[in-house]
């Protein structure tokens, strides 16, 4: 400890010795200090605040029908990039600052100093805003802000409409994308549906669906070839039974009887009805401007003229009868039973022909069963990406409504109510710089300055007082010391240059005692 003490000791003493060096310094850092705060411009400072209303009584009430942004955020991501170069650019053109640019570099300069003079403040919660901005004249700082509050207040709005704008034409453009592709998947559905109409039916069955139909129709098929065949027997044995003249009043009126049946057509039937069934399907899924509705319509009508064309085959065939003509001089039950024969002839050729063909539809169907997944499968996918580009498009076309929708409510409400609380004002007195604290800092600063270079100098310049601590710094032998004697004359000069030392220090501290009390006495009397 009493060796750190004696090292302390001799940095005072060396320090001590080029005392007049660091008062020296001390003097005139002092004086440049006070000449430059005394020489620093007047700041004044222009300031606006700025509510922004963020509710509005159409939001509510639009609530689920247009899409509402987060105004908070985007008034909040405003206030902090409103400060960005091109802001600050078109300020300075705004507020003329620029007329006296004659460089890029000046223009540069121009816009830094307006930057780091420029300030925007926030409340946060209360969506209250306080602009600022400091200059040399007054009346450039408040050009300054009111020019500050329309970019405010302008990009803002202008933010909004680009944003809704943008995000129409985004959609559009997916709109139109959609909408090819949902025309090529309906062209693709529609060649697979021609291509294997037989197999899937016009109404999309599957494999399973159109073999058990087929089944049915073929079953069906059957049992009318059958009830054609006995109703055949039976003409036939009445016809026999009347020209061996056994029949009678009661064979007679059973024949007129059976002269009353209609003609029929059960293939054609047995389709139409199938047809209309599965047009009435199609309508509930489709429009009428549907391919397989326009088709399937068509077929209907061709089945309609074709089962009239049969009918009128079937009467004629069953009026221009063999048997009917071959007898024209029997009785009138035997002519009526020969058209009744050859009626039922032709229906159980037709009936004939049907089952043949019910059959060979039923063979080719199990022979194409094995076919069936890979047609069911792509029929599926088919569908699939039928339905994922409809409802995309669906889902496309409803979104862009509402951005519509958006669109008009922000031009409608705006995106928020900019409410200026307080005009830009440029205050009638300075602001800055601070004198009094600049002042004493400038005194601290020359006391620091002088104390400094006393300890750079005595570490330049080493002077030993201790014998120890020459031996230390050398690394050589002492031999001895010599003691200096002091007289009465060297006290004396000792404290006279006391004397003039802590003249010189009090000067300097004075001088600045004096300085910042009128400094004080000034600004109060601006204040009162």
């Amino acid at each position: 400890m009493d060796q750190l003490l004696g090292q302390v000791l001799n940095i005072f003493k060396r320090m001590w010795k080029y005392r007049w060096i660091g008062l020296g310094v001390s003097w005139v850092a002092g004086v440049v200090g006070a000449v430059v705060v005394f020489m620093l411009p007047d700041r004044y400072e222009a300031s606006a605040k700025i509510y922004v209303d963020t509710q509005s009584i159409l939001k509510p009430l639009m609530s689920g029908l247009a899409v509402q942004p987060n105004v908070e955020q985007q008034v909040t991501m405003l206030s902090r990039t409103l400060i960005s170069r091109p802001n600050v650019e078109k300020l300075v053109r705004m507020a003329d600052l620029d007329l006296k640019n004659q460089s890029k570099a000046q223009q540069d300069a121009t816009i830094d100093q307006v930057t780091a003079s420029l300030s925007i403040q926030s409340t946060g919660r209360d969506n209250l805003y306080t602009l600022g901005y400091r200059d040399s004249e007054p009346e450039t700082a408040k050009r300054v802000v009111q020019a500050l509050v329309s970019i405010f207040v302008e990009n803002s709005l202008g933010a909004s409409r680009k944003d809704s704008s943008t995000a129409t034409t985004f959609i559009n453009e997916q709109i139109k994308s959609y909408e090819a592709k949902l025309e090529e998947a309906e062209g693709r559905l529609k060649e697979f549906r021609l291509k294997n109409l037989s197999r899937l039916g016009p109404d999309g069955k599957d494999a399973a669906a159109h073999l058990s139909e087929l089944s049915s129709q073929l079953e069906r098929a059957r049992l009318e070839y059958r009830e054609a065949m006995n109703a055949r027997d039976a003409a036939r044995a009445q016809l026999e039974a009347e020209k061996r003249g056994g029949g009678g009043l009661s064979t007679t009126q059973s024949i007129l009887q059976e002269s009353n049946i209609n003609l029929a057509t059960p293939e054609i039937d047995a389709r139409l009805a199938d047809s209309r069934r599965n047009l009435d399907s199609l309508l509930q899924r489709f429009t009428e401007q549907h391919p397989d509705v326009i088709a399937l319509r068509k077929l209907i009508k061709d089945l309609e003229e074709q089962r009239k064309k049969e009918v009128a085959e079937l009467r004629r065939a069953a009026a221009h009868t063999p048997l009917a003509q071959g007898n024209p001089g029997g009785s009138a039950a035997a002519q009526e039973l020969s058209r009744i024969l050859a009626t039922a002839e032709v229906q159980v050729a037709s009936l004939r022909a049907r089952v043949d063909e019910y059959t060979s539809r039923y063979s080719a169907a199990m022979a194409a069963v094995r076919n069936a997944p890979q047609l069911e499968a792509e029929a599926a996918q088919l569908n699939r990406d039928y339905a994922i580009h409809k409802k995309n498009y669906e889902d496309l076309v409803q979104r862009r409504e509402q951005a519509a929708m958006s669109g008009e409510l922000d031009v409608a409400s705006g995106i928020a109510d900019f409410k200026v609380i307080e005009p830009p004002r440029a205050s009638p007195k300075p602001v800055a710089p601070n004198r009094l604290l600049l002042l004493a800092g400038a005194m601290a600063a020359a006391l620091f300055a002088g104390v400094f270079t006393t300890f750079a100098v005595s570490q330049l310049r080493p002077v030993f007082f201790d014998a120890n601590d020459l031996r230390s710094k050398v690394e050589l032998p002492i031999l001895g010391v010599v003691t200096r004697l002091v007289s009465d004359a060297d006290r004396a000069r000792q404290r006279v240059d006391l004397v003039r030392f802590a003249v010189g220090t009090g000067g300097l501290v004075v001088l600045f005692a004096i300085a910042l009390t009128l400094l004080a006495v000034q600004l109060s009397r601006q204040v009162a």
